[in-house]
């Protein structure tokens, strides 16, 4: 589950990690009030109003509506209202959203840490997450803060550097401060660093997150360690252990009908083919779509219906992906191992009747416990649906029905 800035760094601070200070706000006429509050809390002058949305890139992404960037300077209070309304309910385009943007529902107004009129502050990249190869989790970092990680790596790998840390045992002093040390710091700034990195990997190991980024992270002119950004994931499979942080999920970021599927308890993934499928099991799905890749199709979706595919299951699983205007056909791919064929057979026969049309033609391609039983059934239901045991025939059918 992703977070937004503004709730990343509310649990950064809860753990010691020094962030930017700022006030959320979802209307123009809360900015100022918020702006004012600032100051007396941080003695800020300059606010810097932020795009609140789960992409990256807001800084040099292009409001569509009114032109202005996701990231803006306001230099004094004057110019807050101002800036807020060419952000706040426009859609921002970034290097990580569609054509048309997302909508910015919230704002953040923060303080501006990089002091106007005194020496440019440096600024340095860091992130804590898993490195599945070696089983342990990794801290990354460089010199070249505020940057896009990705070129840095391309172009200059030598400045990335890696610290790997035992779960079981945590961080230790001497990688926090072999941290600071490789970041180029001394003295207050490198006490600070080796606190900061603690605390960072603190609040990452406790709450189950699955990744945690700060770019940049900020070395002040008087040697202040800053949270300036922060982007969050937090692993799904533990939220349970966190009602607080789950309810922090903002369902109007993610795909309205990969929000439906959850809440009917299907796994779905919406994707940009032709072909949708349904199956029971991430393996056997995975399988489903190099078969759509072979018929020539592309998969629209990546749906699997669990356990359980009785009829009200598969009449969801349906009305979803039909919801895509692109899909020109569907591949039902069942193995009958927990569940009978026969039983998602009759699924498929009633929720098709229930849903009165189906304006594509269907593939279902049942194997396992009762599949003689379910192919006949499909068979003669005299409905549009086309039957197979094997994947060659699956495979053949779909490419018949898209030609």
């Amino acid at each position: 589950m992703n977070l937004h800035e503004y709730q990343g760094k509310s649990i950064l601070k809860s753990f010691g990690v020094a962030i930017q200070e700022g006030i959320v706000v979802d209307k123009v006429e809360d900015a100022v009030a918020a702006a004012n509050k600032l100051t007396e809390e941080t003695g800020t002058g300059w606010y810097v109003v932020k795009a609140q949305i789960h992409a990256g890139g807001r800084g040099k992404g292009k409001v569509e509506e009114t032109g202005s960037n996701g990231v803006v300077l306001a230099k004094g209070i004057g110019e807050v209202e101002e800036k807020v309304k060419g952000i706040l309910g426009g859609h921002l385009v970034t290097a990580q959203t569609n054509g048309k943007g997302k909508k910015v529902n919230k704002v953040l107004i923060a303080q501006d840490v990089y002091y106007p009129g005194e020496s440019q502050p440096e600024e340095f990249y860091m992130s804590v997450l898993l490195d599945r190869e070696n089983g342990r989790n990794v801290i990354v970092y460089s010199t070249e803060g505020g940057m896009d990680i990705e070129h840095v790596a391309e172009h200059t790998p030598d400045k990335i550097y890696k610290e790997f840390i035992d779960p079981r045992v945590g961080i230790q002093g001497f990688q926090a401060r072999k941290i600071a040390f490789n970041l180029g710091l001394s003295g207050e700034a490198f006490k600070q660093m080796t606190k900061f990195v603690t605390s960072l990997y603190t609040a990452y190991d406790s709450i189950d997150a699955s990744m945690f980024e700060i770019n940049p992270v900020l070395k002040t002119s008087d040697n202040k360690i800053i949270a300036v950004d922060s982007k969050v994931t937090l692993d799904g499979n533990g939220l349970f252990r966190h009602p607080n942080y789950a309810a922090m999920r903002d369902t109007t970021e993610e795909d309205p009908t990969e929000v439906e599927a959850g809440e009917a308890g299907l796994n779905f993934v919406k994707l940009d083919g032709n072909v949708g499928c349904m199956v029971n099991g991430a393996g056997l799905a995975m399988a489903t779509m190099d078969i759509i890749k072979y018929s020539g199709g592309n998969p629209a979706n990546f749906l699997d219906v669990g356990g359980t595919a009785n009829a009200e299951r598969v009449e969801k699983a349906f009305h979803i992906i039909l919801k895509d205007p692109n899909v020109k056909a569907i591949l039902i791919n069942i193995f009958g191992g927990i569940v009978r064929c026969d039983r998602v057979a009759q699924g498929v026969v009633d929720a098709y009747k229930n849903m009165g049309n189906i304006p594509v033609p269907i593939i279902v391609r049942l194997q396992g416990t009762n599949a003689v039983e379910a192919k006949k059934l499909i068979d003669e239901s005299g409905l549009n649906v086309h039957s197979a045991v094997l994947l060659q025939e699956a495979a053949d059918k779909v490419k018949e029905v898209l030609s």
